[in-house]
């Protein structure tokens, strides 16, 4: 990992990256075996106080032949060791050495154990635990034999309320890219060390996602260029406002966009850049849209769009201590405004949305835009697609490897939206938000974004991190809000929860756990 990265920050990496940090551990004098079962009887350890309301009914692990297995055995054998009702059902003969060792150590201890996959169905427990297969899985394929009849079989008690407890991965799918076939939907899963960016993809699938350590230590964060943002890594990072703050220190943000038409972006723009601390905001609109912003956020101050760069200079270059640029700007002049403001303006800057288009498969022509400022791209997956002439499908295959891509080509940060949020520096390393809810597929939730992004960018210099703050906070408020339901709400109730993402308390560490996310539609 970067060497810039707070430790707050765990490491994000796809399952060749996980194998390498394990062979680098072991290279370094860690036994294989004594990572297994550092990794088993702290899934042991998490499912029984995650579970504590289940656990009487006792526990069903279903095992393959490789170390996940193995990890199942170890699972197995700790809980029936404080005599929880554990038992386990081989589904694949342990074919790994370590697997084959603890299989023994755990028969040896009288975990009862059956060959015969049906008989997942008949013991009544309330908790399975999915240790076919993990991480070398490689979606697109079938899931045949045993192991895709277990599958089936955990599906069918997932069906009737068992709690599915996977082990690095549903079985079934791809740790690296989010694909999946046939894989049973977990309440629960525990993983080592790091997360998995197929984990981040397929949050519906995963359940509540809890990073477990193992002692894998600088070998995960060396492997990987990618970091989650954590409730730790918010608070240690959002700066904070003084007590003898004015409007000045406080900073002014200017926003230009709101073409005729779309004044709308702008207003929950700056209602957004005023919620998140900002001291002063103008807007910068098409004439035809003055009055409507003035009327629709009379907190802020407006102007008119300039026509030539000595008008912009006096307008905004002169008076903003950084720039939002592009919300409801509109297509026909989007191009030109945006390389004037660009070009007059030379301070930290947030580009989004039709200024952002207007440079459609050219993204090359911003770099010398930019220079060397602090600045900002907030693309969603299809405006990134046009920025850099590739299709939506594939940058959503792709989104943790092309927003750096495009980084380095821009000299911006780039904050690609989606699930999750990737925010890549120039320099290379990702920071990852896995915070919102589906209420932000919505028009201008990405408006919302921008105004506290460029706020933030204010507040902090630093691009990259104002990125990642914002979008942690415009996630976190939108889950506030909605919790299980996302109907009934509009961006106004997230722009209203805000402030008590600012106040946000981080949970007290939790060791061996090292980051928690909560399943979908609920909050940690």
């Amino acid at each position: 990992m970067h060497e810039s990265f707070p430790s707050t920050l765990i490491p994000v990496i796809d399952a060749a990256t996980a194998s390498a940090a394990d062979a680098a551990a072991i290279a370094d004098g860690i036994p294989s075996r004594a990572l297994m079962q550092r990794a088993g009887a702290a899934a042991a350890a998490e499912i029984a106080t995650r579970f504590a309301h289940l656990i009487a009914d006792g526990v069903v692990v279903a095992t393959g032949q490789g170390n996940n297995g193995g990890d199942g055995w170890v699972i197995a054998h700790a809980l029936h060791a404080v005599g929880i009702r554990a038992r386990v059902v081989e589904c694949a003969p342990s074919r790994t050495a370590d697997a084959m060792a603890e299989r023994a150590t755990a028969l040896e201890a009288g975990v009862p154990c059956s060959a015969d996959v049906t008989t997942l169905l008949s013991g009544g427990e309330r908790i399975a635990v999915d240790a076919l297969l993990g991480t070398g899985y490689t979606g697109g394929n079938p899931l045949r034999g045993a192991v895709g009849t277990a599958v089936r079989a955990l599906c069918a008690l997932a069906d009737r309320g068992c709690a599915i407890v996977a082990i690095d991965v549903p079985t079934g799918l791809d740790a690296s890219t989010g694909a999946h076939s046939g894989a049973a939907p977990a309440a629960l899963t525990l993983t080592f060390g790091t997360v998995k960016q197929g984990q981040l993809v397929a949050r519906q699938l995963c359940g509540a996602i809890v990073a477990l350590d193992i002692g894998l230590g600088a070998h995960t964060g060396r492997a990987s260029s990618a970091g989650l943002a954590s409730a730790h890594w918010f608070r240690d990072n959002l700066p904070a406002i003084s007590a003898d703050a004015h409007k000045g220190t406080r900073k002014k943000v200017a926003i230009v966009g709101g073409a005729a038409g779309m004044a709308g972006a702008v207003i929950l723009a700056a209602r957004a850049a005023l919620r998140s601390g900002a001291g002063i905001v103008k807007c910068v609109v098409a004439p035809e849209s003055l009055l409507a912003v003035q009327q629709g956020e009379p907190a802020a101050l407006s102007a008119a769009w300039p026509l030539a760069d000595d008008e912009f200079v006096a307008r905004v270059s002169d008076w903003a201590d950084v720039m939002l640029i592009g919300p409801g700007l509109g297509r026909d002049v989007a191009r030109e405004l945006t390389e004037r403001a660009l070009r007059t303006f030379v301070g930290p800057v947030v580009i989004d949305a039709d200024a952002l288009n207007a440079f459609a498969g050219d993204i090359d022509a911003l770099r010398p835009l930019i220079g060397s400022r602090a600045a900002l791209l907030t693309p969603h997956p299809a405006e990134f697609a046009r920025l850099i002439g590739e299709s939506v499908e594939r940058v959503l295959l792709h989104r943790f490897e092309m927003p750096a891509v495009a980084a380095r080509r821009s000299g911006a940060t780039v904050l690609l939206k989606g699930v999750p949020t990737i925010v890549a520096a120039p320099e290379g390393h990702s920071i990852v938000v896995a915070e919102g809810t589906p209420m932000l597929a919505t028009g201008g939730a990405g408006d919302v974004l921008g105004g506290v992004a460029a706020t933030l960018l204010a507040h902090t210099g630093n691009a990259q991190r104002a990125g990642a703050l914002a979008a942690f906070a415009h996630g976190r408020a939108a889950a506030l809000v909605s919790a299980r339901q996302v109907r009934g709400f509009a961006l106004d109730d997230v722009l209203a929860a805000l402030p008590n993402v600012w106040a946000l308390e981080a949970p007290a560490p939790r060791p061996p756990v090292l980051s928690e996310l909560p399943a979908v539609g609920e909050l940690a």
